[in-house]
């Protein structure tokens, strides 16, 4: 078994990069980062925050669901593409936590 660092974001999906979803481009970043495995998640229901809850019933949702970005890699990997992504994000909760590969690699 190997350990690894897996990052946890929390988004809108109204939040923008440079006028584009920031979820699509923080998975662009990682991609061209090289990081091991990222995907994103669109909720249907949740809040941000200490925020009222948002669902996807809601007409006027206004683009305020959460998005769940999660990624893993080795370390050294995961310090180095952070320091973008904080920027990238920068007032939105990111949790970090070293995790134990079960299964699978990281190559």
């Amino acid at each position: 078994m190997k350990t690894a660092v897996q990052v946890t974001m929390y988004l809108n999906e109204s939040d923008q990069w440079h006028h584009r979803p920031l979820h699509a481009e923080i998975l662009q970043f990682l991609r061209s980062e090289n990081v091991a495995g990222a995907s994103a998640f669109h909720a249907v229901a949740g809040f941000n925050g200490r925020n009222h809850v948002h669902t996807s019933g809601l007409v006027d949702a206004g683009g305020n669901l959460p998005v769940v970005i999660i990624f893993v890699d080795f370390e050294e990997h995961v310090a180095r593409v952070l320091p973008h992504i904080r920027e990238m994000a920068p007032h939105r909760l990111i949790v970090r936590e070293n995790v134990v590969i079960e299964q699978g690699n990281l190559d």
